[in-house]
């Protein structure tokens, strides 16, 4: 099940959400231009590593370049490959404007930044040990679905569903096409644990779990402002 777009317009324009896919495809970008790319030592360098974060073990010096809390951030900004990007990338553009529309600019920066780490810390507390480097901005925008799961259940979601030459494009309410989504990340990381795998599935349930949580007070904190500047004699 493929989300291809909603039904759910928007007052403004996503500015917010614009500057971060430009952002995260830019980032690419660079990394593409590195040597370090090639070699796998620039997600080292940049990417979060949970027993460095943890304190368990130390980065090389000649591969040391932010301090392991600053890495939490920079990761949130890489992607592994071309098909990890755009995939990040779609759902971004789906679903993100409606999140950055409800907060405002300066609300949905925080909101997206504080889901990216609650998914950044979702990962690193099922393994503390784990030395190995997770980038890409899946877990925060895990946090966009979650939030767009509360407050956007019925909206029609255009999916495409594969099934070789007999494809479908139909439209979803937004609450089975996320809900699937979500119960799909506890299908591949069971599957995970027990045949191994490189995607931070931990990662994408603790964002949208993030989400879910911090839209209800966000959304408290938009509705009081909508209301004082109503007024009491609207």
């Amino acid at each position: 099940m493929i989300p291809l777009k909603d039904d759910n317009p928007t007052e403004g324009r996503p500015v917010v959400t614009y500057f971060l896919i430009g952002l995260c495809v830019l980032v690419f970008m660079m990394e593409l231009g590195s040597q370090s790319y090639r070699t796998g030592e620039l997600f080292y360098s940049y990417g979060l590593i949970p027993s460095v974060l943890m304190g368990h073990n130390q980065l090389p010096q000649d591969l040391y370049a932010l301090p392991a809390y600053l890495t939490i951030f920079s990761s949130m900004f890489m992607h592994g490959g071309f098909m990890h990007l755009i995939g990040n990338m779609l759902y971004m553009w789906i679903f993100a404007d409606n999140i950055e529309d409800a907060l405002g600019q300066k609300k949905f920066i925080i909101f997206y930044l504080l889901s990216g780490v609650g998914a950044a810390m979702a990962q690193v507390l099922m393994d503390t040990s784990s030395q190995v480097p997770m980038v890409g901005a899946s877990g925060a925008i895990g946090g966009v679905l979650g939030a767009y799961l509360i407050n956007h259940p019925n909206a029609r979601v255009l999916v495409l569903i594969p099934f070789g030459f007999f494809s479908q494009l139909i439209k979803i309410r937004a609450l089975y096409v996320l809900g699937f989504w979500f119960v799909l990340q506890f299908i591949n990381s069971s599957m995970k644990s027990s045949q191994g795998g490189g995607v931070a599935y931990a990662a994408h349930i603790g964002g949208f779990i993030t989400g879910m949580v911090l839209i209800l007070f966000f959304n408290k904190t938009a509705k009081r402002k909508t209301k004082i500047m109503k007024g009491p004699w609207s």
